[in-house]
C-alpha cells in the first residue's frame, strides 16, 4: 500500500477525519471504496456509450461495468458485517471487492486486442480498497 496515498485519502475524507478509532476508519474507507467504485463504473459506463469506443473496448468494459457492480454489492455487505461485528466476513467481501480492478484490466489483456481506457481509475480503485482491507485486518 502506498502509505502518501493512504494518508491523504483518509485525510481528504470528512468521515475520516472525525473516526476516533480504527473500526471508524474501517467504516470510513469502506465507505470511500464504495464511493469510488460507483464512480469508476460511472465512468466506464460514459466510455461504454461513447459512439467512438471500439467493439473490443466496448466488450472489455461490459464486463467491468458488472465486476464494479459485484464490488459495490461487496462493500456494501462489508460495511454490514463490520456494523454486526462479523469481521472475518468483513474481510472476506473487502477481499472480493479488492479483486475487482485487476479483473477488469485483465480483460484487456485477453487477447491483446485493446487498451484500457480506465488503467488509472482501476490503479487507484485498488488502492482505496485497499485502506479498508487493511483496517480489517487490524480490528
Amino acid at each position: 500500500m502506498d502509505y502518501n496515498f493512504c494518508v491523504t485519502s483518509l485525510e481528504s475524507d470528512p468521515q475520516s477525519k472525525t473516526a476516533t478509532s480504527v473500526l471508524g476508519l474501517l467504516i470510513a474507507s469502506t465507505t470511500n471504496a464504495a464511493s469510488n467504485t460507483i464512480s469508476v463504473r460511472g465512468i466506464a459506463q460514459k466510455i461504454f456509450n461513447d459512439g467512438k469506443t471500439s467493439p473490443a473496448v466496448k466488450a472489455a468494459l461490459q464486463d467491468c461495468i458488472k465486476f464494479y457492480g459485484d464490488a459495490i454489492d461487496s462493500l456494501n455487505e462489508a460495511l454490514t458485517a463490520v456494523k454486526s461485528h462479523d469481521y472475518s466476513s468483513a474481510n472476506v467481501q473487502l477481499s472480493a471487492a479488492f479483486d475487482v480492478p485487476s479483473n477488469c484490466e485483465d480483460g484487456f489483456k485477453e487477447g491483446k486486442q485493446a487498451k484500457s481506457p480506465i488503467t488509472n481509475e482501476n490503479n487507484v480503485l485498488t488502492q482505496r480498497i485497499l485502506i479498508p482491507l487493511a483496517f480489517s485486518n487490524m480490528v
